[in-house]
C-alpha cells in the first residue's frame, strides 16, 4: 500500500509546468548507468523509485506517480535506487551504486554507516572563521575520493571575514583536483557560482560541519526558506544542529539536493583508495623508499625522509597522513574481524538450526 508523504519532499512545490517537462525520475536524477541494470519490461511491472529519507519504519521512496514507504533494509541508504514491488515492496530490487559514502559509525560500534548513495558531486562546506580546519577537510575530500565523487571546497561567511586570501590558499593546497569556491550563503551568489555542478538530473551533496552554512545553500538554491537554518554560537564559531537526518531535495527545474546533519565524528574505514588519491605526491614519493614495508621513520633509504630533510615534504601534512592511513588500517582491521566474526556466527547458528531438524526427523 502506498503512502502520501509528498509533504515532505520538496518536490510538492514544483509548478505543474515544470513537472511536465521531463518524467520525475529523470529530475531525481536516473542516469544509463541505473537503466542499464534492467529493461522496458522490468521498468513496467517494478518502476525505478530513489530513497529520499531513511526511518526507523522504513525508507522513503519517490519515482513516477509513486510516494511511498519501503520496510526498513540495512544494505539501503538515502540516495539509493530500487526497482518498486508493488505488491511486496519488501522485495524491492536495490539497484548497484554509482558511488557511495561510508563511514565508521560513531562511538564503539564496530560496523560501517552508509552515509548516502548516488551522488555526483560532494560540496565540502567550511566556513572562514573557526571552524576552518585542514585536516577535516582532508577527511571529506579523502572520504569523496573514495567514493569517486567529485569534491567542491565551498568556503562559506565570507561577509564576516575581513581577509578569505588565507583561508582560500589553504584550502586551494590541500588538492590540485579540488576547486575551492568562496561565497556568502546569505547573499544571492550560491545559484549562479554553483550552477556548473547543479545542472538537471545531477545530484549534489553538502557535507561539513554544524553551522557552515549547508541549510542556507539549500535554500539559496531553492530561492526560498525550503529547510530550517540556525545561527552559530559567538564565543568559539561552533554551530547547532539544524538539520536532523539526511534528506534529498529537490530543486525546482534543477538538481537533487542532498543536505546532511553536522558530523561530529568522521572515521574513516574501507578507504585506503582515497587516502592515496588524497596524498597522492607522498604515496608516490613512498614507493621510492629502499624497503617496501618502510615506516618512514629510522629506516636507510626513505624517501619520505629525505624529502623532510629537503623541504619537499611538509611535516605537518606527512603527520596528517599517517595519522589517516594508521586510523583507516585499524577500523578496516576492526571491521573484517566484526564481518569473520558475524560470518562464524551466522555458521554456528545454521549448523544448530540442522542439528535441530535432523533430531525432529
Amino acid at each position: 500500500m502506498t503512502r502520501d508523504f509528498s509533504q515532505f519532499f520538496s518536490s510538492a512545490a514544483t509548478p505543474d509546468s515544470a513537472r511536465r517537462d521531463r518524467p520525475l525520475i529523470e529530475k531525481l536524477g536516473w542516469q544509463p548507468f541505473f537503466a542499464q541494470q534492467t529493461n522496458a519490461d522490468a521498468l513496467t511491472q517494478t518502476p525505478p523509485v530513489r530513497v529520499v529519507e531513511v526511518h526507523r519504519n522504513g525508507l522513503h521512496v519517490i519515482g513516477d506517480g509513486i510516494d511511498a514507504l519501503v520496510p526498513p533494509r540495512l544494505e539501503a541508504t538515502v540516495g539509493d535506487w530500487l526497482l518498486f514491488d508493488r505488491e511486496n515492496p519488501a522485495d524491492s530490487e536495490l539497484l548497484h551504486r554509482k558511488s557511495l559514502f561510508k563511514r565508521r559509525a560513531p562511538g564503539k560500534e564496530r560496523h560501517l554507516q552508509l552515509i548516502a548513495a548516488n551522488i555526483d558531486t560532494a560540496f565540502i562546506v567550511t566556513s572562514c572563521n573557526d571552524d576552518f580546519n585542514v585536516a577535516r577537510l582532508e577527511r571529506y575530500l579523502a572520504l569523496s575520493f573514495e567514493a569517486e565523487v567529485e569534491p567542491v571546497i565551498l568556503l562559506t561567511k565570507t561577509d564576516l571575514c575581513s581577509d578569505i586570501a588565507p583561508f582560500t590558499e589553504t584550502a586551494g593546497a590541500i588538492s590540485d583536483r579540488v576547486v575551492v569556491v568562496e561565497l556568502n550563503a546569505l547573499s544571492a551568489e550560491p545559484a549562479a557560482r554553483l550552477a556548473p555542478w547543479c545542472r538537471p538530473g545531477q545530484t549534489v551533496a553538502f557535507l561539513g560541519s554544524s553551522g557552515v552554512g549547508k541549510s542556507t545553500l539549500v535554500n539559496a538554491l531553492f530561492g526560498e526558506e525550503a529547510v530550517e537554518t540556525s545561527g552559530i554560537r559567538e564565543d568559539d564559531s561552533k554551530g547547532r544542529h539544524t538539520t536532523t537526518r539526511r534528506q534529498l531535495h529537490l530543486v525546482p527545474q534543477g538538481c537533487t539536493v542532498l543536505d546532511t546533519p553536522g558530523m561530529r565524528e568522521l572515521q574513516l574505514a574501507d578507504a585506503l583508495d582515497g587516502i592515496a588519491d588524497l596524498f597522492d605526491d607522498l604515496a608516490n614519493l613512498a614507493t621510492r623508499c629502499r624497503f617496501n614495508d618502510c615506516q618512514h621513520e629510522t629506516e636507510p633509504g626513505c624517501a619520505i625522509r629525505a624529502g623532510l630533510e629537503s623541504g619537499e615534504v611538509d611535516p605537518a601534512r606527512l603527520s596528517r597522513w599517517q595519522k589517516l592511513a594508521a586510523e583507516e588500517r585499524f577500523n578496516s582491521a576492526s571491521l573484517a574481524e566484526r564481518r569473520a566474526n558475524d560470518k562464524a556466527f551466522g555458521k554456528m547458528v545454521r549448523s544448530v538450526m540442522e542439528a535441530k531438524k535432523k533430531r525432529k526427523r
